[in-house]
């Protein structure tokens, strides 16, 4: 039997926040090669229809699968909503069925149940990722009798990538937002970070928010998950180039070079170069 050939993990968000949870599974999984794509030029996807998304999400998919990946991670809370299972269901059993791609959003809803008391669960998302309903059908799935209260934050990743994370606008629009979301039910006491931008805010957003509220980040869950999704699949562990001494990673983005280094350094604490490529 021909032995498969080995390749990177590919992490792919429309543009910055996916570092978060690239960060965290880094961290959690440093023996692994990873290419880390951010579909910048054509960011934001949250105010995108599901048809454009799901184009933009699977060109991106397909470059990846050209650059040798045998897995993808949908590092997009918008991208999972909108397009993951359709790409799932649809596309790879024609492209390769032996490749993967996964999302982001089962592996957070499978803890909530770790977390919250009350069974009552706040959703901080983009327009689009509330708007699918998809953190609403996966919780009912998993958690029959959960109550989902989503709010979609649109002012939260514009602030972000444009530096503003720490300044007094940002303070005006999380405090707006957390009030209204706890104005919606006070009876949550759990909330999912469902866009990979916001933990770059987490400080903020919990300063606003009530003391005895759980506040999820996705990164070191969706790690935690991709490990555990990797010991119960050895035959995908094994098609993963590994380096014990510590693996690669690769930047590229459909934006400017310079511009994508810049911002990613921010995200990931550490000077990054990136390089341009087209879809």
């Amino acid at each position: 039997m021909k032995k498969q050939t080995q390749g990177p993990i590919g992490i792919f968000d429309s543009g910055y926040g996916g570092l978060t949870i690239l960060k965290e599974i880094r961290k959690t999984l440093p023996q692994y090669d990873y290419i880390y794509l951010g579909d910048n030029a054509r960011a934001p996807y949250g105010t995108r229809s599901f048809d454009i998304v799901y184009r933009f999400t699977l060109e991106s998919v397909k470059y990846l699968f050209s650059q040798g990946c045998r897995l993808v991670i949908l590092a997009c809370n918008t991208a999972s909503a909108k397009a993951l299972r359709t790409i799932q269901q649809h596309d790879l059993p024609e492209i390769d069925p032996t490749r993967r791609v996964l999302g982001v959003i089962r592996p957070t809803v499978e803890r909530l149940g770790e977390y919250s008391t009350t069974g009552h669960i706040g959703i901080f998302g983009t327009p689009g990722t509330i708007q699918s309903e998809s953190y609403d059908m996966e919780i009912a799935k998993l958690h029959p009798g959960y109550r989902t209260i989503g709010h979609a934050c649109p002012m939260w990743v514009p602030l972000i990538e444009n530096g503003e994370a720490e300044s007094d606008g940002a303070d005006f629009f999380v405090k707006q937002e957390t009030e209204r979301l706890m104005e919606k039910d006070p009876a949550i006491d759990t909330v999912v970070l469902a866009c990979t931008h916001y933990p770059i805010m987490f400080k903020k957003i919990r300063q606003y928010m009530p003391s005895h509220i759980t506040l999820l980040k996705q990164g070191e869950i969706v790690a935690e998950s991709l490990a555990a999704y990797l010991k119960r699949h050895p035959s995908m562990e094994q098609r993963i180039t590994r380096n014990e001494s510590g693996g690669s990673c690769r930047f590229l983005t459909t934006e400017n070079s310079y511009k994508f280094s810049s911002m990613a350094s921010l995200f990931l604490g550490e000077p990054i170069h990136a390089d341009t490529i087209e879809l």
